[in-house]
């Protein structure tokens, strides 16, 4: 899947990955994705929660060289 904007939040941790995610998606118009590579743990938790409460979709996590990559569809 294509990307239309990408953050690094490896070696940060909860709740870094988030604020960094949700400051990028404000700018990002709606239907936009956005690609975020984490490596906390709590980041599988933290992803899907945030974009379910902020409207967003979340399309999925995959594992790649040890790290998450979540990517999320801006919502409304």
């Amino acid at each position: 899947m294509n990307w239309d904007a990408e953050i690094d939040a490896l070696g940060l941790k909860c709740p870094l990955p988030v604020l960094k995610a949700r400051k990028r998606l404000v700018a990002m118009a709606p239907g936009e994705v956005l690609r975020i590579c984490a490596d906390d743990p709590m980041a599988l938790i933290d992803m899907p929660h945030f974009c379910a409460e902020a409207g967003h979709e979340h399309l999925g996590v995959r594992e790649d060289a040890g790290a998450q990559v979540h990517l999320i569809r801006r919502g409304k």
